[in-house]
């Protein structure tokens, strides 16, 4: 029998571990450690024009609720545009992708599922100095994320 953890937890807004990933703010809202190993969630904020390639998760779940901005999510061959209150989900092993389409930023809540996903952006990302969108001169490493997507069965189709 699995064990299980017997509390309960909150995590305020500009609370929980921030890092940037890919010209992202990343704030960790729940771990592995805390939900045991159900689920990750992460609170992320991504600039006007940001898109992510186009890539898969092989080992977990992704849903993703939009709380701000307005974002357009390809998932397998469907396109799907989304504003504050809409959400996706994106089984595993399925091609996605998304961009920020709106005139300000994109801040997005993330569950993965199960948790262990959240270790591909920790090990991939550097802790943030400041809660704020990473200077534009902070380029991602590419070989520490490579090695991560390795790690955690992450795949760049496109």
């Amino acid at each position: 029998m699995e064990p299980q953890l017997n509390h309960a937890f909150s995590v305020a807004h500009e609370e929980g571990k921030a890092y940037w990933f890919d010209r992202r703010l990343m704030e960790i809202k729940a771990t592995g450690a805390e939900t045991n190993d159900v689920f990750s969630l992460i609170e992320g904020w991504h600039p006007v024009g940001y898109e992510t390639p186009l890539h898969l998760h092989r080992n977990e779940e992704e849903s993703l609720y939009v709380l701000e901005g307005e974002v357009i999510y390809t998932i397998g061959e469907k396109t799907m545009t989304g504003k504050a209150g809409t959400f996706f989900y994106v089984p595993r092993n399925m091609p996605h992708k998304f961009k920020v389409v709106s005139a300000d930023p994109a801040r997005t809540l993330t569950m993965l599922t199960p948790a262990k996903g959240l270790q591909f952006y920790i090990e991939a990302a550097v802790e943030a100095d400041e809660r704020k969108l990473p200077p534009a001169t902070l380029q991602p490493d590419i070989e520490k994320m490579m090695a991560a997507s390795q790690k955690y069965g992450v795949e760049v189709v496109e």
